[in-house]
């Protein structure tokens, strides 16, 4: 096998942004589908930039010897099969305890445990490691299902869901410094009114862990204002004027514009002529999407024909980070991933200890 191009952009604000919290602050970071060169190209540029210690779930002598194959180093990554681990048997008993809280039992807990998603999910679920990625090699609903499974919920999101980063700095118009974040882009096919405005605020709570910034989030429709007042535009109208409420009510610092449409969203000279009467017409962070279809289709389309890079898609809603990656990511594509979500394994860690302070 020849070798592959290590190459990565690490050379954007919002990657070198991550890297230097990280660099000050260390994470773990387990892969569930470690047998795969850009996982480990990936791992070891992490240990290169000091950025953690990356544990990469597979066949140990398969790892091993895809690593030889392409001169990677696997010094300070850590291998294991799930089949052959140590926490093997405590992860069990877990998952029995778990099943018998539910009221069920369980006859293949041992089959169960041994899958890499669900043993990733129990190793960040109790501190074994502090963040997951995985999506590189599989469906995502095998990601979805074993976190929904085994990983408690965030209390502060009420409705778990899925948000796209996209960074496209060379496009205009393309958020506050040419990143956006987009949701719903995986889990909830038709979102209903409390949905929508808990999307777009734990979006906007999202945004401003990643970004540092005071957030702005659009809720997207084929109208603006009233333009046309269909039921899904009046269902994102309400949405809005629910987030706005619960924003007021839990203090939550953010700005928030719908039902308007995606021109008018990203284009303050379109929000001009359109809505000349809308408050807000700066750059935005967050694109919240009436539905499941709408979101993926454009995060896809920008992707694909604009150029824009995707990193995630970051799971919300779970006590610990999660993200789903697609099969198709390129190496620096997963490294950004993790970037992000390791900046998430940090904030997520001082939520805890403030939740937990005496």
């Amino acid at each position: 096998m020849n070798n592959p191009d290590f190459s990565f952009s690490l050379n954007d604000p919002f990657t070198q942004l991550c890297i230097e919290r990280l660099k000050r602050h260390p994470k773990r970071i387990v892969f569930s589908e470690g047998e795969d060169v850009r996982v480990l190209q990936v791992a070891q540029k992490m240990v290169e930039l000091e950025l953690g210690s990356p544990i990469l779930l597979g066949n140990r002598d398969k790892i091993i010897q895809l690593a030889k194959d392409n001169q990677i180093s696997l010094k300070f990554i850590n291998v294991t099969d799930p089949s052959t681990s140590s926490d093997l048997e405590l992860f069990i008993k877990r998952l029995e305890r778990i099943e018998r809280f539910k009221g069920t039992t369980i006859a293949n807990a041992r089959e169960i445990m041994t899958s890499p998603f669900r043993f990733a999910s129990m190793m960040i679920q109790y501190g074994h490691a502090d963040a997951f990625v995985g999506g590189n090699q599989s469906k995502a609903t095998s990601i979805l299902r074993a976190t929904q499974q085994l990983l408690k919920p965030d209390p502060a999101v009420p409705h778990v869901f899925a948000t796209t980063l996209l960074i496209g700095r060379h496009l205009s118009n393309f958020g506050r410094d040419g990143y956006v974040l987009l949701a719903d882009t995986a889990i909830n096919p038709e979102p209903d009114i409390d949905e929508l405005s808990a999307i777009a605020l734990s979006s906007a709570t999202f945004a401003n862990r990643l970004f540092e910034v005071r957030p702005r989030v659009a809720l997207l429709s084929h109208s603006s204002k009233g333009s046309n007042l269909t039921p899904s535009a009046q269902r994102v109208a309400a949405a809005t004027e629910l987030a706005h409420t619960k924003a007021v009510k839990n203090m939550i610092d953010v700005v928030i514009d719908g039902e308007i449409q995606a021109d008018v969203a990203l284009n303050p000279l379109a929000a001009e002529k359109k809505v000349p009467h809308m408050d807000q017409k700066g750059p935005v962070d967050v694109l919240v999407f009436p539905n499941l279809d709408s979101a993926h289709i454009s995060s896809k389309l920008l992707q694909h024909v604009s150029g824009a890079k995707a990193y995630g898609q970051f799971i919300l809603g779970l006590n610990r980070p999660v993200a789903q990656i697609p099969m198709t990511a390129d190496a620096d594509v997963i490294f950004g991933t993790v970037a992000a979500l390791g900046v998430e394994a940090i904030s997520s860690r001082e939520r805890w200890e403030a939740r937990n302070a005496i």
